[in-house]
């Protein structure tokens, strides 16, 4: 229990970064609720010019440090070093909360219908009681995010653990829109393909390949035409924290980022 409370926040690029153990950032957003980010390289890239995905990050309780390229060049540059927390071992540690195996407990938000079939079967087949009412086929969402239906069902189902399974830029939108628009707060949990790596919606990574850090270079090697461009482009993540480090990126086109980050809870 004392190691899950050893745990600091660390500013990076203007967003407030947990550091600590997995168990730690999940004990921290369960006790009183919130929204967990686990931004990628190649979004957190686009900070100072993609006001939506900003906007979420800043206004989420925190993230956790899953970039590796993050860690690896904030490492090379401070002396206040920190670890690379990914997304997938923050899910396979919220599986095993016995809070999430209730059964209504939880609440999956899935990028398609044949997604949510097979994450839910593997689900079910690892002890998570998840019922067919508490599983949502995302839509292609606008700029804007709307999405009654999914507040609707919610504030009918209160579900203590909501877990958005969709794609990174969409999700950390979403998880915000549902912070401030649910008349409650759940622990909101933004944990991108994690679940698509564990029930083999996408392609396995091997717990070996996620502790060393190395989960993009599998991905990489599995799909090179999907995920090679991509995170090739994530090197822009370099010049911006050698010129910003701490201090939120901004372009000379960027409007006043009007929402900041909550304030701590005592």
């Amino acid at each position: 229990m004392q190691a899950s409370l050893a745990h600091r926040f660390q500013t990076i690029l203007g967003i407030r970064f947990f550091i600590g153990s997995a168990q730690g950032a999940i004990d921290e957003v369960s006790r009183q609720g919130g929204l967990v980010v686990v931004p990628s390289g190649p979004g957190l890239k686009d900070l100072a010019n993609d006001r939506r995905y900003r906007d979420a990050l800043l206004g989420a309780d925190f993230a956790i440090a899953d970039s590796a390229l993050m860690v690896l060049v904030w490492n090379m540059l401070q002396r206040d070093r920190i670890p690379k927390l990914s997304g997938l071992k923050y899910l396979r540690t919220l599986i095993e909360q016995a809070d999430i195996r209730q059964p209504e407990n939880s609440f999956w938000v899935m990028p398609s219908a044949a997604a949510a079939e097979r994450n839910a079967a593997w689900l079910r087949a690892n002890g998570i009681s998840v019922v067919d009412e508490n599983i949502y086929i995302a839509p292609i969402y606008d700029v804007e995010i709307h999405d009654m239906e999914l507040l609707e069902r919610l504030e009918r189902r209160r579900p203590r653990h909501l877990v958005l399974g969709i794609g990174g830029g969409t999700q950390e939108p979403l998880g915000f829109y549902l912070r401030q628009n649910l008349s409650y707060r759940p622990a909101i949990h933004c944990v991108g393909a994690a679940i698509a790596f564990l029930s083999g919606d996408q392609v396995r990574i091997p717990v070996w390949v996620d502790e060393a850090g190395l989960g993009w270079l599998w991905r990489s090697i599995s799909n090179p035409r999907r995920f090679v461009p991509r995170y090739w482009d994530a090197r822009h993540l370099v010049p911006l924290l050698l010129r910003y480090r701490d201090r939120l990126p901004v372009s000379d086109s960027s409007a006043v980022v009007t929402v900041g980050p909550p304030p701590p809870r005592m």
